[in-house]
């Protein structure tokens, strides 16, 4: 079973490269506070597709580079310009 995330685009500069900022909400679990934090992923973008600000679906996959461990499977809003 593969993970699968959903996040924003922050930035497109590479080739065939996209980073995906993932945000995710927990409970603190002694002060009952919600925590907001947030992991930046890079991701394959073969057809160089999306662009800064869309918003995206991302599986896991083999290692592709040294920091690429991510595909986009497909682009499910984009961002108004």
């Amino acid at each position: 079973m593969k993970k699968i995330r959903i996040g924003q685009v922050v930035s497109d500069k590479m080739t065939q490269t996209i980073v995906v900022r993932v945000e995710e909400r927990k409970l603190h679990p002694k002060y009952r506070k919600h925590i907001r934090r947030h992991v930046k992923f890079h991701a394959h973008d073969s057809q160089e597709t999306a662009g800064v600000g869309d918003i995206v679906k991302i599986e896991e996959c083999r290692p592709l580079s040294r920091l690429k461990r991510w595909r986009l499977i497909e682009v499910l809003e984009r961002a108004e310009e």
